[in-house]
């Protein structure tokens, strides 16, 4: 344990999609990084789930680790498979949703 009471997981090495369960009817999410320059967290989806249409000041890359993303970046959409990622970039309009449920891991680096 680090001194904040979080389980030290560097230099260690991770099973993704271990890292993070699916919860009926709902987004989970666990942040792994949080520093001045970027965050690192893995999410899992389960099926019908989102998150809606939002921005953020930072670019973001999407990987999907299991199953499939609908992914809508200012009004087009996409879909994103395991091991596919797609860049969002900072301050467009975009959302996530899943037809079926998926993991990810969404890393923000901040400039």
């Amino acid at each position: 344990m680090t001194e904040t009471g979080r389980e030290d997981i560097r230099e260690k090495v991770l099973p993704v999609n271990e890292l993070i369960a699916y919860q009926p009817g709902t987004v989970a999410s666990r942040m792994l990084v949080f520093k001045k320059a970027g965050t690192i967290t893995l999410f899992s989806f389960d099926a019908g789930e989102g998150l809606s249409e939002h921005t953020a000041p930072y670019d973001a890359v999407l990987m999907v680790t299991d199953g499939t993303a609908e992914v809508q970046i200012a009004g087009t959409s996409y879909t994103v498979k395991t091991g596919e990622m797609i860049i969002m970039p900072a301050n467009k309009p975009h959302a996530v949703f899943a037809h079926e449920r998926f993991r990810m891991i969404l890393t923000m680096i901040r400039e």
